[in-house]
């Protein structure tokens, strides 16, 4: 009897513990967040990937009831601000601003790593999607598409195309660009397209591709002449410039932006954060600095997230691949 006694005890106990771990759990995540949280934006300081991620900071900080810190990480086509998320605790206060970069290209691109994109993070939300425009230095004696394809061909190797760094979508869509004309550029990576930007403007670098939230604006302070657009149809914002498309058939390539957090995160708080982006992209004040450069306000679920990162994963895989384009 004795025996069954201390078994009982042992047992009761330790049901206990196993129900009040449940609403401890629930407790935390109803409480979240409870701090300040820290976003990563794996680029620099000025490039379009900053300028995203801080507008929807601000607003989903306010939509949460914390202020959510900027963390500028950049180097490496977004890798080592990436890891450094990944390697964080999952306890939803350290999230990343990820990009088709870090979560759909480079994991076919880079020979090592440093981390794995679909087992090491949680896709949270997608929040934008963001075409791309074609732009030049002023005195490139060039005005649109077909005689830029004549300048690059009487100049093989000699016009230097900047990118905010190896592996990047603007890296990724100049070399299309190049597989589909023919003709040969030299590549010069930067650490973000706000200083490859710059030298673009300078001369340094004679043209480059760039998101339309920092490209459209030098192009109508007339810092730079925009050529095309990398998307299918024109921009309502820069109706002068014709879609890449319509000379090369086929031609697109647009990037995107989404937040993710450390494999691990509590589903209620990657619920919560999902939800709150959701609005954050929703709101009014958002919608119009996103109409602003054209920018798309997606907001989607985990799962929709989680599956959109499957096919652009396969999609610039592929890419890749016929260009036979590898990175260390």
């Amino acid at each position: 009897m004795r025996k069954l006694i201390h078994s009982l005890l042992a047992l009761a106990a330790g049901l206990s513990l196993g129900l009040g771990a449940a609403p401890a759990c629930a407790q935390d995540a109803a409480g979240y967040p409870g701090k300040p949280i820290t976003l990563v934006i794996p680029f620099a300081t000025g490039g379009p990937t900053d300028v995203l991620g801080r507008i929807v900071a601000e607003k989903l900080g306010q939509e949460l009831g914390q202020p959510i810190i900027v963390m500028n990480k950049p180097g490496a086509g977004g890798n080592p601000g990436s890891a450094y998320v990944a390697r964080s605790a999952p306890d939803g206060y350290t999230l990343v601003f990820g990009t088709v970069a870090t979560h759909g290209i480079n994991p076919s691109l880079y020979r090592n790593m440093p981390y794995d994109h679909r087992k090491d993070f949680i896709a949270i939300s997608q929040v934008s999607l963001v075409p791309s425009v074609l732009v030049v230095n002023k005195d490139l004696p060039v005005r649109t598409v077909p005689e830029l394809v004549d300048y690059l061909k009487k100049h093989p190797g000699k016009v230097f195309y900047a990118t905010p760094g190896a592996g990047t979508s603007i890296h990724l869509a100049t070399e299309l660009f190049k597989m589909q004309t023919g003709t040969e550029m030299t590549h010069v990576p930067y650490k973000g397209s706000g200083p490859a930007m710059i030298d673009v403007i300078g001369g340094q670098v004679q043209l480059m591709f760039d998101n339309s939230v920092t490209a459209l604006p030098q192009v109508k302070a007339g810092a730079v002449r925009g050529i095309a657009v990398s998307t299918p149809t024109r921009l309502k914002s820069a109706p002068d410039l014709p879609p890449i498309a319509d000379y090369l058939p086929g031609f697109s390539a647009s990037a995107w932006h989404g937040v993710f957090a450390p494999a691990g995160t509590p589903r209620p708080i990657i619920d919560k954060l999902a939800a709150a982006i959701r609005k954050t992209v929703q709101d009014p004040d958002v919608v119009a600095q996103f109409a602003k450069a054209d920018i798309v306000p997606v907001g989607n679920t985990p799962a929709e997230f989680a599956a959109f990162i499957d096919e652009e994963t396969e999609r610039w895989a592929a890419v890749v691949e016929k260009l036979n384009l590898k990175v260390d």
